[in-house]
This record gives structure tokens, C-alpha cells and sequence, in this order.
């Protein structure tokens, strides 16, 4: 079957359009890869433009030498994989209740749960909540208050009744309670919009500074993000560069290549996660979204 010439010059404008596209997303991302690994004086000069140009590994040295960016970095790993284990656990627990047929109230106890989607206590009631429990500048600060998501209930919850009815019945038929079909039918059916959940916890954990910022006082606590924002906003950067020994222009060309190494440093893990959940990220949200 041959193509109209009207669809022909629809592809070609299609292919056109994403190039562009690509190359508006990629641009950024190569540059603050190639300025990390650049001369600092060259990035300045505006000499760099998309491949790095005097190429050194100086930056990079200079961030895993300093104590804060690893402790910062450690700490980030432990919040996100402990607040993301508690988030998926709590999401479930959630969402599989009110997935089912025979919980009465259900529609009412799920309104109830969207209503406060949209409306909050506000930053100083709960900043006085949290400092009533005796949860300031702990670890757990930055895993309870965030324990579920609102909208990642509604996700999973439509997920779940997707899932043959049929199925639980039959289950119960023989004999299974309801954590058994939680566990044996409902869970493994549920990977892809598991892998989504994860995705979206562990990124938001990853990223998290704000909380940080209101909540820790005690800088061994700090996250990595907030180390990062030190760093680009407040320029805190004189433990990482040898203000005995370099002039003050080596300083700032050290900070330069300081703030591109960092950058890197903080979004590479994400970056590296993305690729193995990306099959079940497109299926759990296209599943979770549109059926029920």
C-alpha cells in the first residue's frame, strides 16, 4: 500500500520536530557533562561548547576528596532506600483495600484520602507537629511524614481492579485469606505499576532538599541535595578548594568546575535506574491510569 504524499510529509515533520526536541533536552545534559570534565577557564571563556576541552579529572577529585559530599551522598542512599521501601509498603496496604469489592465505605474512606490531596495543615502546623513527636533533625524526618502519596494510591488502587475479580474468587474459594491473595495473585501480577512506584519514590527521595532544609539543623544529617544547593547557591565551597595555596582566580575556576562535577555526581544514580524500569514504567502507568 503506497503512502499518500500528505503522510509522507506528516513523518518527515514528525522526525523533525523530535530531533529538535532531542536535541533541547539533550544539549543541557551533554554540556554539564562536558563542562565537568573541561578546563574550568575554557567553560568561563564560553570557548567550550559541546565536547569538553582541556580535559581533566580535577573537579571530580575535588568532590570525592571532601567528607560532606560523601557523608551528603550516603545519607541520600539511606533515605531513599528506607523511605521508598516504606512508601511502596504503605501504598500497597492502601490501595489493595479499597481495590476490593467487599470493603464497605470504601468510596467514602477514598474520598476522604483525596480530599487531603488537595488540602494541607500548611508548613508551620506541621513543622510544630513534627517538633511535638521529636522527629527534628532525626532520620526520620525525612522518611514518616511522607510515608504514601495520595495520588500513587489512587494509581495502584486502579491497578489493582484491573485484576480479574474472578481471580480472588477463586482463591477464596480455596481457602485464601486476603493477605495470601495479597501476596500470591495480586503482588506478582502488580510488578509494573510496582516498578512505577518505585521510580516515583526513589526520584522523589533523591531529589528531596526542602524538607531537609526545614526539618535537619545538624549538617552530618545533611542529604546530598542540600549539599548540592550549598554549593550552587550559597557557594559554600571553601573546605573543597586550597584557599592557602591558590590564587583567588584559581579559586573561582576550581568552584566553576566544582558545581558541574557535583551536578553530575547527584543525578547519575537516577539517571542509571531509569533505563532497567523503563519497559514497566510506560506499561504501570498506561495500566494504572486508563483501566478500572
Amino acid at each position: 500500500m503506497k503512502e499518500a504524499k500528505s503522510d509522507k510529509l506528516f513523518v518527515v515533520m514528525n522526525y523533525i520536530l523530535l530531533t529538535i526536541v532531542l536535541i533541547v533536552i539533550m544539549y543541557p545534559l551533554l554540556f554539564v557533562v562536558s563542562a565537568s570534565f573541561s578546563n574550568p577557564q575554557y567553560v568561563i571563556a564560553g570557548e567550550m561548547w559541546l565536547w569538553p576541552k582541556g580535559f581533566n579529572v580535577d573537579s571530580y577529585q575535588k568532590v570525592f576528596q571532601n567528607e560532606d559530599i560523601i557523608n551528603g551522598f550516603v545519607n541520600t542512599v539511606k533515605y531513599t532506600v528506607a523511605g521508598t521501601f516504606l512508601n511502596v509498603l504503605m501504598t500497597i496496604f492502601a490501595a489493595y483495600p479499597l481495590s476490593r469489592r467487599d470493603l464497605r465505605g470504601r468510596g467514602f474512606i477514598m474520598a476522604f484520602i483525596v480530599f487531603t490531596m488537595f488540602f494541607s495543615g500548611g508548613l508551620i502546623p506541621t513543622y510544630l507537629l513534627i517538633k511535638n513527636l521529636g522527629m527534628l533533625d532525626t532520620f526520620w524526618v525525612m522518611i514518616i511524614p511522607n510515608a504514601v502519596a495520595v495520588w500513587n494510591i489512587i494509581i495502584m488502587r486502579t491497578f489493582f481492579q484491573s485484576i480479574p475479580h474472578e481471580l480472588q474468587e477463586s482463591a477464596t474459594m480455596d481457602g485464601c485469606g486476603n493477605l495470601r491473595i495479597l501476596r500470591s495473585i495480586v503482588l506478582p501480577l502488580s510488578l509494573p505499576v510496582i516498578a512505577v512506584m518505585v521510580l516515583f519514590y526513589a526520584v522523589g527521595h533523591w531529589n528531596s532538599y526542602f524538607q531537609a532544609l526545614i526539618y535537619l539543623q545538624d549538617q552530618e544529617n545533611f542529604p546530598l541535595q542540600l549539599i548540592l544547593r550549598q554549593i550552587l547557591i550559597q557557594n559554600q565551597t571553601d573546605d573543597m578548594i586550597q584557599t592557602t595555596t591558590e590564587s583567588f582566580l584559581q579559586q573561582q575556576l576550581s568552584v566553576e568546575g566544582l558545581k558541574y562535577a557535583v551536578l553530575i555526581v547527584a543525578n547519575l544514580p537516577m539517571l542509571m535506574l531509569y533505563p532497567f524500569l523503563q519497559k514497566y514504567f510506560v506499561k504501570g502507568v498506561m495500566i494504572g491510569s486508563l483501566k478500572g
